[in-house]
């Protein structure tokens, strides 16, 4: 007796699919507007502490990279948030499953996603670190000036699309919303900060991917980090690609 062959779904191209997480992006609000938050956050709060303490904070004027960026310790949660969201929404309203029968092959609907985050970072760590130094140049001299001015900018165009990855990623391996936001938003706005200030855990906290990541952001070395600049940015995309494929491996176990 012969048994039909089943049929199998042809695989979609990943342009097609790229422009259907685009819409989906466009079209729900809470997609949206997380990154234009963490932008209005990164240069807002920038050019309103240097206007406001860039003359009388002595951490601000020794070492501009921390005025230039003092705004990203917020925006930086939104951009978090955004990572989340990215699929773990889907993950929460069981949508996810909607989309591997659309998209069959798990890796290519993962890339598109990982693709579209990490375009969106991109484009909101170049506006925001633009907006971040204008603004802060304006009212503190010498933001602008330094060896270092390179290697800071570049960090900040850098920084925000390593975290959505790096959250995607972790949101992926975690497979529900709530967790994620749960773990990742708290350790990146309350306990990575906090065990960055104390002196038996920082050893350790130096090597998180927000602290290793935003180390990148400073002019001035610190004698408490055991790497340099460019060693944190390189172990913040080790962490952001670790997630990666954490996440790819989980969602293929998914059912």
């Amino acid at each position: 007796m012969n048994l039909p062959t089943p049929k199998v779904l042809p695989a979609r191209p990943v342009l097609p699919v790229l422009r259907a997480e685009r819409i989906k992006f466009t079209t729900l609000r809470s997609l949206w507007i997380t990154p234009l938050l963490a932008l209005l956050l990164s240069a807002g709060l920038t050019t309103a502490v240097g206007a406001w303490l860039g003359g009388a904070d002595p951490n601000i004027v020794d070492d501009p990279g921390v005025g230039v960026f003092y705004g990203l310790n917020f925006g930086h949660v939104a951009l978090a948030c955004f990572g989340i969201l990215l699929i773990g929404q889907e993950f929460n309203t069981r949508m996810i499953d909607v989309s591997f029968t659309a998209v069959p092959r798990r890796a290519r609907l993962y890339g598109a996603k990982l693709t579209l985050g990490a375009l969106v970072g991109l484009a909101v760590g170049a506006a925001g670190t633009a907006g971040s130094f204008a603004g802060y140049a304006a009212t503190v001299p010498g933001a602008w000036h330094g060896p270092a001015f390179t290697r800071a900018a570049v960090a900040g165009v850098l920084y925000p699309p390593l975290l959505v990855v790096f959250c995607l990623g972790l949101t992926a391996l975690l497979g529900n919303l709530t967790a994620a936001m749960g773990l990742i938003t708290p350790t990146v706005f309350l306990v990575s900060p906090a065990l960055g200030g104390l002196p038996g855990a920082r050893v350790l906290a130096q090597f998180l991917p927000d602290r290793a990541g935003q180390y990148a952001l400073h002019y001035v070395d610190d004698p408490h980090v055991v790497y340099g600049h460019w060693t944190g940015l390189l172990i913040m995309a080790l962490w952001a690609a670790a997630a990666s494929y954490a996440g790819l491996r989980a969602l293929h176990r998914t059912k």
